[in-house]
């Protein structure tokens, strides 16, 4: 039997979740509700996280549009994620929300702009 002990993220009550597992089954105590039991429950069998980045832009005032995947992703697939960020290159102008990439690494994840302020095009001849 395998035993981890996790913090839950999901809520600010921070409890200290101690998991068992015995082959496929996973036993939880010190979790204070059911969102904690899911979080944990998803951390021990497959690990998710949202990734956020920057990722390079043309024609805009600054090089680089903040972004993140518009869902979580699993932990293991992260690599693929990033090098998909590095040879990405979008266009100004840039909305918030706008999908820079679709279906990145082959997650099923769009990667998404998430500020658009110093996105605008960039403005010719200024001084």
């Amino acid at each position: 039997m395998e035993k981890r002990e996790l913090t839950c993220i999901v809520c600010p009550m921070g409890c200290r979740v101690t998991v068992e597992l015995d082959g496929e089954e996973i036993r939880l105590s010190g979790n204070q509700c059911k969102r904690g039991e899911a979080y944990c429950r998803q951390e021990v069998a497959c690990p998710m996280r949202t990734v956020t980045s920057l990722v390079a832009i043309d024609g805009a005032e600054h090089p680089l549009c903040p972004a993140k995947t518009a869902a979580a992703v699993p932990r293991e697939k992260i690599p693929e994620v990033l090098a998909a960020l590095r040879r990405a290159r979008v266009h100004a102008p840039v909305a918030i929300g706008d999908v820079l990439v679709s279906d990145i690494a082959g997650t099923g994840v769009n990667l998404v702009a998430t500020d658009a302020r110093p996105l605008r095009p960039a403005l010719q001849g200024k001084a």
